[in-house]
């Protein structure tokens, strides 16, 4: 468990936000005063948390809705971070101190995740879920992408989406429909995107690279004559997005649905250092830009506050808590 590191004045206790208990996050979250800082193990580093972004996993594991694998209690939330590099493992080959990353912590989003997540001011996690945070992007920024894109990405990869085919995406306007607009447009070369979210946000999803957008308010996309290669579902309306799929399509959804009529399935993300290494590139010449919600940027001690606006369902890309102290 040898480390190299310069960093001598990292403290032995954090601030963080914790639960020790299940059920709503403003009720259950408490911020913490005196919790450990981790310490890295050798493919480890430990990072000093600049920014971190919230997943509605976050909320839904304090509603005990993944307790079959979840980690024990108390639990520190948090998947998504951005931030500093202090320290390193004795095995970790290519990150060193100083080094600006960001990442989700995370590698199986419901296989037992991490206690210590990155509501915090330190987080350990290991090198190969890590990637350099893109130049062009503030902290805040690279905070709001690694569980969205990599969700986007590998849903995109499991359809066989290629270029040339065309998608419709649902939930346009969420976290990680936001990204995968992008990614089928300009990473995957979709002919046509389509998408759907409420009139308000039909122009974000034009501005994002949407061919058509849909207000769902006003038109059920499933009795358009136009019907799609592949369907991501973002929203948990499988049942709907069956009958808007070419015959020998795809439908992947991320939302946890009792039963799926074929051809819809769910997947539950893998994360990876690699994948967001692979889209920097598109990142850092702005084909693929973060979308923060207007309201989406809360100070580290408003924690519950910012779970209170993720949990109404009207986020339009991310939040993310910054700074964090």
């Amino acid at each position: 468990m040898e480390t190299t590191s310069r960093a001598s004045n990292i403290p032995s206790k954090m601030k963080a936000w914790v639960y020790a208990h299940h059920g709503k996050p403003v009720d259950v979250l408490k911020l913490d005063l005196d919790v450990a800082v981790p310490q890295p193990t050798e493919d480890q580093v430990l990072i000093k948390v600049v920014a971190a972004g919230l997943n509605p996993v976050d909320f839904k594991r304090m509603l005990e809705m993944f307790i079959e694998a979840d980690s024990p209690l108390p639990t520190v939330p948090g998947y998504d971070v951005a931030g500093v590099v202090l320290k390193v493992g004795s095995q970790v080959k290519i990150l060193k101190e100083g080094d600006e990353v960001y990442g989700n912590i995370n590698e199986k989003g419901l296989d037992h995740p991490k206690r210590y997540g990155t509501l915090a001011e330190y987080t350990a996690v290991e090198e190969k879920l890590l990637a350099l945070k893109p130049k062009n992007l503030s902290f805040v920024e690279a905070a709001a992408i690694p569980l969205a894109i990599g969700t986007a990405y590998e849903g995109l990869e499991k359809t066989g989406f290629s270029a040339g085919k065309s998608i419709l995406v649902l939930g346009g306007a969420g976290g990680v429909g936001t990204m995968v607009i992008q990614l089928a447009k300009h990473v995957f070369g979709a002919s046509k995107v389509a998408a759907t979210s409420s009139s308000a946000k039909l122009e974000l999803l034009k501005s994002l690279g949407a061919d058509l957008a849909i207000d769902y308010t006003k038109d059920n996309f499933e009795d358009l004559p136009e019907k799609f290669d592949a369907v991501y579902d973002a929203v948990g309306q499988s049942e709907r997005a069956v009958k808007a799929v070419k015959e020998g399509g795809q439908v992947v959804t991320i939302e946890p649905v009792k039963a799926l009529t074929a051809p819809a399935f769910r997947f539950i993300l893998t994360s990876s250092g690699a994948m967001l290494e692979r889209l920097n590139p598109f990142l850092e010449n702005g084909k693929v830009k973060p979308v923060i919600d207007p309201r989406g940027t809360f100070p580290f001690s408003q924690g519950p506050e910012a779970f209170s606006y993720l949990e109404t369902g009207r986020v339009t890309g991310k939040i993310v808590l910054h700074p964090i102290p």
